[in-house]
């Protein structure tokens, strides 16, 4: 009888020559299949380059001062209100059309001059913001409503989908109701 010949066991061991490939090619899979979110701040359309170098005149009636301190203190034309207060008063202002001299003479005509003093939060910026913007689409939406029988905010959303679905009516709204925000500079006292 033949004797076997006995075997040396072997340590076992994982190949490892190839790991730093497999790594190097997940990376590059995820760095090439990873979207980045890169839009942040507030969206805003920018009013249109003017011709001329002197700004166009506005009439003291046709301007809505809000002012709000770094407190989040807002001051609406010098006087003291609450943020939950702004879209009245913005809706009052733009749809006066000339009844009281305070406010402005026709929606056309109507700007809200927004300025803030250094050292305000981000949270209150955006609310107050958000509250002058609302009036707008608060009544754009009412208008829209009244005139075909539908918000401003489905025709807006039509127009995403489908952009020759709703555009004049659209148009009509925003037209009766322009969006006119003047955003100053901050002020540092």
């Amino acid at each position: 009888m033949p004797l076997l010949k006995k075997r040396k066991k072997r340590d076992a061991e994982i190949p490892s020559a190839s790991m730093a490939d497999i790594a190097f090619l997940l990376l590059i899979f995820f760095l090439v299949t990873t979207t980045i979110n890169a839009d942040k701040g507030i969206y805003m359309q920018l009013p249109p380059k003017l011709d001329e170098q002197v700004p166009p005149e506005i009439n003291q009636r046709n301007l809505l001062n809000v002012l709000v301190a770094a407190d989040g203190q807002v001051l609406v034309d010098n006087e003291v209100i609450q943020i939950s207060q702004i879209r009245d008063v913005v809706k009052r202002f733009i749809t006066n059309n000339g009844r009281e001299p305070q406010f402005s003479v026709s929606p056309d005509k109507a700007v809200v001059s927004f300025k803030t003093k250094r050292g305000l939060s981000y949270d209150n910026y955006i609310g107050v913001l958000d509250e002058i913007k609302s009036a707008y689409n608060e009544l754009r939406n009412e208008e829209a409503q009244r005139e075909f029988g539908r918000t401003y905010g489905e025709y807006k959303a039509r127009l995403a989908t489908d952009p020759d679905t709703g555009e004049r009516e659209a148009d009509v709204v925003a037209e009766k109701y322009p969006l006119k925000i003047s955003l100053a500079e901050p002020d540092d006292d």
